[in-house]
This record gives structure tokens, sequence and C-alpha cells, in this order.
């Protein structure tokens, strides 16, 4: 693990080698503020866990000699209680907050810390989005002190649809996904991309469900059935998709391919299980057996929490923060801030930058198809024998997308 740590850290480029330590030995806490009740608990309860297992190995060796602390606090998935619970960690001293799970509690954040980096020179907080799609973040509504480590919503959407253009089997698409910003703009993005790309595939259906509310998906199934769908497209996450894979297979749904974002995470891989086999795709920035560091993560990860690593933008997380700090002599955000600017590395999918213009991490991104394991893949997911083999890899040009980011840049 230790190898893997330094040799991430050693491929950052223009790190200022022999730069001296201020901050030395010094212990960062990082507040994370995601669900840890609720249907979204145990996604969460996972995520929570791979930014321990990450702040654990990374506090053992990282460029700046730093030690981290999780501040974790259950913020329900609302804006409401994720404004107070990070009310409450910089009460704490916490001058880094990191979330997720849905683009409101990103939205909560990103007001709150424009409001209070504004009054409280010196005090001010950075926040880094690993999950958070909705492209808006990086857009009409981008904020200087917020970093995206994701690949946002059109951007995952331009690699799934650059693929799906040349499979011919593709001709009916059905579209289901959450009812807020992410899934709305799951929808927006498949629409006018695969107008582009493949103007005779005809979508037959458009559904919104509740996000984190249905327990049952069998009637939309039964409306994807009823549709002559032959490939669904679906930005759900959690609960909402593992319980729509569920209700697929329970269905016998078997004619059917589902093109997902999320089809990692956890409960979908039980989900899915032999039923799936070969039915299941997701866009991604990693897949379980990715060569190298990232799967090198997940097997310590397996063995420390008995649980799957899915959430890698934990790792550029800990991996930027780390060179920041030692490149800047300093963890204080506004320096670290300035430093992340423009940062590029080499890390487990290739050269990333995180882009000046916006703070949206340009990365390249996988297809991977669920399936049995075998030699080149052995890791499994969920102790089901199955996992994501890659079929397809786009370097980073290909799915990165304009912005029209206007970013306010402290004086």
């Amino acid at each position: 693990m230790h190898f893997v740590l330094k040799t991430v850290a050693a491929s950052v480029l223009l790190s200022c080698a022999g730069a001296s330590m201020a901050q030395q030995g010094e212990t960062v806490k990082i507040a994370w503020l995601d669900p840890l009740s609720g249907l979204m608990a145990a996604l969460g309860t996972n995520q929570m866990k791979s930014w321990q297992y990450m702040a654990e190995e990374f506090s053992k060796d990282n460029p700046a000699g730093v030690k981290f602390e999780i501040l974790a606090i259950d913020n329900k998935l609302s804006p409401q209680e994720t404004t107070s619970a990070l009310r409450s960690a910089m009460d704490q001293g916490v001058r880094y907050v990191v979330q997720g799970n849905g683009s409101g509690p990103a939205l909560a954040i990103m007001d709150a810390l424009e409001k209070h980096n504004a009054r409280n020179k010196g005090k001010e907080v950075l926040y880094l989005n690993y999950a958070a799609v909705d492209p808006d973040l990086t857009n009409s509504k981008c904020s200087y002190w917020h970093f995206r480590l994701d690949a946002d919503t059109s951007m995952k959407m331009e690699a799934l649809t650059t693929y799906m253009k040349d499979v011919p089997e593709v001709k009916k698409v059905y579209l289901i996904n959450q009812n807020y910003a992410h899934g709305h703009q799951v929808s927006k993005y498949a629409k006018e991309m695969l107008k582009r790309k493949r103007p005779d595939v005809e979508i037959v259906g458009d559904d919104m469900a509740p996000l984190a509310q249905v327990r049952d998906f069998a009637p939309y199934i039964a409306k994807i059935k009823q549709s002559g769908a032959d490939s669904v497209i679906t930005g759900n996450w959690g609960s909402d998709l593992s319980l729509l894979i569920k209700a697929a297979n329970d269905a016998g749904l078997n004619n059917v391919n589902f093109y997902t974002y999320y089809g990692a995470t956890t409960g979908v891989p039980t989900a899915m299980g032999a039923n799936a086999a070969g039915k299941v795709y997701q866009v991604a920035y990693a897949y379980t057996n990715l060569p190298g560091a990232f799967s090198e993560v997940g097997k310590g990860f397996k063995a420390k929490m008995n649980d799957d690593m899915y959430t890698g933008a934990v790792y550029h997380g800990f991996a930027m923060l780390t060179e920041a700090f030692k490149r800047a002599k300093s963890t204080d955000p506004v320096k670290v801030a300035a430093v992340m600017e423009g940062m590029k590395f080499k890390s487990f999918n290739g050269e990333v930058e995180m882009r000046k213009k916006d703070h949206q991490l340009q990365q390249g991104l996988y297809i991977s198809r669920w399936d049995k394991t075998d030699a080149q893949n052995p890791l499994d997911m969920e102790n089901t024998g199955h996992t994501f083999k890659q079929v397809k890899y786009y370097e980073p040009y290909v799915a990165s997308t304009p912005t029209s980011c206007e970013m306010k840049r402290p004086s």
C-alpha cells in the first residue's frame, strides 16, 4: 500500500522537491457530510469508511508529512441538515469539508462557504466534492472554494453515448432517473447526445422517480417492458438503482441492457448477481479490477473493512491535498486552493488535471460490463463471483465538456 501511495505522489507534476515542510506532523481535520440514515445509509457508510481508510493510509506516508482526521456527520441527504452539519464542523475548527451524495446538499455547502469565507478572513473553508455531479456546480453556480473530483453528468454521458453510438443493437432507449437535478441532467444530456450521435435511436420512455423514496420499482419495470425498449439509461444510485435492478430481475426482463452511472455502488452488485451478467454497463473513472493503484487500494480496503472500494475520488482528494500542502508549505485553504488550480498528475486512470477555469477534474473514463470474475479480473463485488470488466477506455479529451463558469476569485 505504501508503494502505491509513493508512486502516485511521485508522479504529481511540478512538485517542489526538497521544499521545507512547515506543516510537518500537523493533523488536518476533514468533515465528511453525507447520509448515514435512510435508504442511502448503506452507500453513505461505505463512502465514510473509504474516507477513513484512505485518511489512515495517507497519514502513514504522504508528501507533506501531515496526519488526517475524519469527522463524520450524518446530513440525512438534506440541504438543511447539511448546512447545520457544516456549521457544527466549522465550530470544531474544520477547514476542509467533503461531500458527494446529492447536488442539493452540495449547493448548500457552496452557498454557505461563499458567505462564510467572505466574512471570516483567515478562517476560510475548502470543499472537495467527490460525487455530486450536476454540471451547474462548475458552470453557472461555480465557486472558487469548490473542487470537483468526479466527472460531471455531461462528461459521463459524452463517454457513454460515444460507446452506445457504435452498438447497432441500441435502437429503443428508456430513460429512468431520480427526480432531482442530477436525474434531470442525465435525461437531458442523454436525449441531446443520442440525437446528435445516433439520430435513428428512439426514446421510448422518460420517467422520474422520487429520490430515495421508492421501495418497489415493479411499476416502472412494467412500463419499460411495455415500451419495447432494448436499452435503459439511468443515473440512479444507491437503493434507487439496486431496487430497480432487482425489480428487473424479478420480472424476467432479460432482453434489455442497462447503461448506468453507479452500477458498482453498495447493494447493486448483490441485486444484479448472476442474472444480470453481460447486461449491465457502467461509465466511471474506475472499476474494481483496474490494474495498478486502484485495485491495490481496493484489496487493502476489502481486507480491512470487508467491503468494496468504489469511490476512487477519495484517492484523488488525498493525493491532491497532500501535494498541495507540500507545494504551498501550508495547510491554509487559501494557499492550498491557489496551488490546486491547474494541478496535473498521473493517477490510476491516466493523467488528470484540475481545470483552473471551473475546478472540474479532467480525467479518463471507462465503460465496463458486469460479468463473471476471471484470471484478469479476480476481484469480485459483494461476494457475488461477478465484477465489472473494462470494455472501453476514453481519454480525458473525449469526455471533456466546455464550461460557462465565470469564477470570482478572492482578492
